[in-house]
């Protein structure tokens, strides 16, 4: 993945799916990486196979174990954390593709509720899972006609999540949310751009379109933190990605991503990561 790719990553992510099935698939190896705060229009389960990851999804943070899951709904912030290998299926669905089978899903949200101690919610919850599972399997090995196979099993899961997994949601909620993503991304996509250099507060704020002081709130309310600290976790998601795939040194990495103070970016990354950066550049190494 280039540079610019990751960086689009990590605002809004467009998802590209083949013909034939629709929705994007895959079974993901992941070495350790940070991503920020970021959203796209479809729906996204990633399952854990192996290991574990962190997945904050607006203000609500989860730990996911191998076994567990977890559904990030369309147009929902959300940003994850690997801080060691692991294996993951991950599905996502466009919002458009449901949409043909699913009228009514502007009103909808979807949750999975991997807490519930309910008999019957932790049975559905397993079927599902399985039904990843068997997906998994379909795209693996692509026996012949495979196609068949795997779309039956996605229309399944389909039909899983609007019967056992859907809630209703108040429709006029849902368009304010679509104007407030849209400038929003105008934000990210600047602050992306951009992140490696000092952005004032009334630039930003004229990226948006808003009075400074309104800008602050806006940006604080929708994200869950202040705008400085998401540039700042822009720049460590770099921070970390460089320290895993380059020998250079960490003053290095600091002056190529605009992270100037030291002090500052050890304490938050030491809150991000539990450990020092040379910690986890050897940790890496000596798992590899």
């Amino acid at each position: 993945m280039t540079r610019q790719e990751q960086n689009t990553r990590q605002i809004y992510e467009v998802i590209q799916v083949p013909e034939t099935t629709g929705v994007r698939f895959f079974t993901e190896t992941d070495a350790g990486s940070y991503v920020p705060s970021h959203w796209h229009d479809a729906i996204e389960i990633i399952y854990m196979v192996k290991g574990e990851l962190d997945v904050t999804v607006e203000s609500s943070h989860s730990h996911l174990n191998e076994g567990q899951c977890i559904l990030i709904n369309s147009g929902v912030i959300h940003s994850t954390k690997c801080s060691s290998p692991n294996v993951g299926i991950v599905l996502q669905i466009p919002f458009s593709f449901i949409q043909l089978y699913l009228p009514d899903v502007g009103q909808l949200q979807f949750v999975l509720d991997e807490s519930s101690d309910s008999p019957i919610r932790r049975t559905k919850l397993d079927v599902l899972k399985e039904t990843l599972r068997q997906m998994q399997i379909a795209n693996d090995i692509r026996p012949k006609g495979y196609i068949l196979r795997f779309n039956s099993l996605l229309f399944e899961l389909l039909f899983q999540l609007y019967h056992n997994f859907s809630v209703k949601v108040f429709h006029a909620r849902l368009n304010h949310k679509a104007k407030d993503l849209n400038r929003l991304n105008l934000v990210l996509q600047y602050t992306n751009t951009h992140y490696n250099q000092p952005i004032a507060l009334e630039e930003i704020a004229q990226v948006a379109f808003l009075e400074s002081g309104y800008f602050c709130r806006f940006f604080k309310k929708h994200m869950g933190l202040t705008f400085l600290e998401y540039q700042n976790e822009v720049r460590l998601s770099h921070i970390y990605q460089d320290l895993l795939s380059t020998n250079d040194t960490l003053q290095q990495i600091l002056e190529r991503h605009g992270f100037t103070n030291y002090k500052l970016f050890r304490r938050v990354f030491a809150e991000h990561f539990h450990a020092t950066p040379l910690q986890v550049r050897r940790n890496w190494r000596e798992e590899g």
